[in-house]
């Protein structure tokens, strides 16, 4: 059975579009993951993405999650919560100067905390710094992102607050898959 599903891109074309969000409670730390490990950053996709239908990495294999996770300006950041992961941005520079936000989420039980703005304004302000991390990337003049129906409740409110805008919006079919948890039988 197929559903309609809208997917919106959104952007920034300058640092001072960023609307941050209040400092993140005590307990929470955002932490870039340095070292490329194809076991966390999947652990992190199936279980943010897990109920929200997140499923187009899921027959990811180790080589391919690797070879992702260790090119030059792709970034995992993430958020902890008392030293557990609570949630996780994932961003990636491409050509001419734009970095998309390719993921960004919180793990169900860390949802309604008031993680997601801090995690989610943190990552942009680390999208628009990428280069000087990255010196042989261009200096970024455009940070991206898209979100679709599919997504958390909240998403869309939260990339509006943090300053993102409207560029473009489809509607399309899509298969009806059931959500795939964070392992079979969750």
């Amino acid at each position: 059975m197929n559903i309609p599903v809208t997917t919106w891109s959104l952007e920034q074309t300058s640092p001072a579009d960023l609307r941050p969000a209040a400092e993140p409670a005590a307990g929470i730390r955002i932490v870039r993951a340095e070292v490329p490990s194809p076991e966390f950053s999947r652990f992190l996709y199936t279980a943010v993405g897990g109920d929200i239908r997140w499923i187009d990495r899921l027959s990811w294999s180790y080589a391919r999650w690797q070879e992702f996770l260790a090119r030059p300006g792709v970034e995992t950041w993430v958020a902890y919560e008392n030293g557990t992961p609570a949630g996780y941005v994932e961003l990636e520079a491409q050509d001419e100067g734009a970095v998309e936000i390719v993921y960004f989420g919180l793990i169900p039980a860390f949802r309604g905390r008031r993680i997601g703005g801090p995690l989610l304004s943190y990552g942009i302000a680390r999208a628009w710094d990428l280069a000087e991390r990255w010196p042989d990337r261009a200096a970024t003049k455009r940070v991206w992102l898209h979100t679709c129906s599919l997504d958390g409740e909240h998403a869309m409110d939260n990339y509006l607050r943090r300053g993102f805008r409207l560029f473009d919006t489809k509607v399309a079919e899509e298969a009806e898959v059931e959500a795939p948890g964070p392992w079979p039988g969750a």
